[in-house]
């Protein structure tokens, strides 16, 4: 049931109507004695999910129980984080969800569907595992609070992308961004109907309706005056509410270009960005926009590993971003990448496909080991001079005479020339 939808390319919810509804949505769902909130974590930080969990909390008082946010592989939240991104909802309600540990198994998408949605590429079952609190603490309302947003895994993020894969376990983690890679992300960026998306569906209707969950999505944007606000605010606890979204998102964040880049500037705030598993979004989101031989520059102070796990970052020192056939055949021949797919994935998302040139200009990670991984190095500062942040706007810029193209922000949108999208 859809319970509110608002939203166009030129909205901008205010507040109160952001409030509103949340608050009539919760009024049409009735009475609640235990209420679960699971947002996104800090890497999310511009969803305005912290500020609807917070809205949650005024609402439901102290039958808003447990918040768990949504990490995934990511670090727990550090009560710094919790405090700027969730204001004064009390930390002693946020919970930490271990993706190898407090799981509960819910059933198995078997192998078939998921040959069968993969063409073929992959043939394994997908367990469907979520954090245990889900299941043991009896919640009669699951709130799943997020921003649908053009994604690399799955097409267009959120939905039940966040309780699966959020606040999922490892083989659900691993196999579902294997399976996106090896599909292909220009076929999937930007669309709302994948494989991935498919299997959590699948998983959706057969394993988890009686979990109570009801999506709370926003869809972020930047206004003309280039300041970011809700576009859409979408609640239901169907798939309806995740189409109205994800079209909506479609127009609000994606960018279609006339042509190649040759040179792509993308900055990294400090604050969202501490390693190439969250970072390289700057290659994710840009890859369809970069001419064959351009170059794509990444300014990250903030970037001082490249897992967020410490097997994964070893996993990446010791294989590097290379072209998918490369990685495919890495898979096939060591036991290591075989048994962590997850970090296989993220190889073949981090990669250029040797199109173009990828410059990181990182704050805390050496230049050995920037191109022990396969990436070019730049200093940092000299870069942040010539390309200064501050000064260069969003969309084209002239710096020496060049053209550049800079994005402030990688995380929400996609760009893409006109020649390789095909919705």
């Amino acid at each position: 049931m859809l319970y509110f939808a608002k939203g166009s390319e030129n909205t901008s919810l205010s507040e109160e109507e952001i409030k509103e509804g949340l608050y009539s949505s919760f009024e049409k769902l009735g009475d609640k004695k235990k209420v679960l909130a699971i947002p996104p974590d800090f890497t999310r930080f511009h969803s305005r999910a912290g500020e609807l969990t917070r809205y949650s909390y005024y609402y439901y008082k102290d039958r808003l129980t447990d918040v768990l946010p949504a990490i995934g592989t990511h670090f727990p939240m550090t009560e710094k984080e919790i405090g700027t991104m969730y204001g004064n909802t009390p930390k002693s309600l946020f919970r930490i969800h271990k993706w190898k540990e407090d799981l509960t198994t819910l059933g198995v998408v078997p192998s078939d569907f998921i040959k069968e949605v993969s063409e073929e590429k992959v043939n394994y079952d997908w367990k469907v595992q979520v954090n245990k609190l889900l299941v043991e603490g009896k919640f009669d309302l699951i709130l799943s609070i997020g921003q649908v947003v053009p994604h690399e895994v799955i097409g267009m993020a959120n939905h039940n992308k966040n309780i699966f894969i959020g606040v999922g376990g490892k083989d659900a983690i691993h196999k579902s961004h294997f399976l996106g890679a090896v599909y292909g992300m220009e076929r999937m960026m930007g669309r709302a109907d994948t494989p991935v998306r498919k299997v959590l569906n699948y998983a959706s209707e057969n394993f988890a309706k009686h979990l109570h969950i009801v999506y709370v999505l926003t869809v972020i944007g930047k206004n003309e005056n280039g300041d970011l606000v809700m576009h859409g605010l979408f609640i239901g606890d169907d798939y309806e509410c995740f189409n109205l979204a994800a079209s909506l998102s479609l127009k609000v964040n994606f960018n279609m270009l006339d042509k190649p880049l040759k040179k792509v500037v993308v900055y990294l705030d400090p604050l969202e960005f501490k390693s190439t598993w969250l970072g390289n979004k700057s290659i994710y989101r840009t890859r369809m926009a970069i001419a064959d031989n351009g170059e794509l520059i990444v300014l990250a102070p903030g970037l001082r590993e490249f897992g967020e796990d410490k097997g994964i970052d070893l996993l990446i020192r010791k294989y590097g971003y290379l072209t998918t056939p490369e990685i495919l055949k890495l898979v096939e021949e060591n036991d290591d990448l075989k048994n962590n797919l997850g970090a296989a994935a993220h190889l073949i998302h981090g990669s250029s496909e040797n199109r173009f040139k990828i410059t990181d200009c990182l704050g805390h990670i050496s230049k050995e080991d920037i191109e022990c991984v396969n990436f070019h190095y730049s200093d940092l500062n000299q870069m942040m001079k010539k390309y200064n942040p501050e000064k260069l706007k969003d969309g084209f810029n002239t710096v020496n005479g060049e053209e550049v193209f800079y994005i402030s922000n990688p995380a929400l949108g996609l760009w893409s020339h006109k020649d390789n999208f095909r919705n």
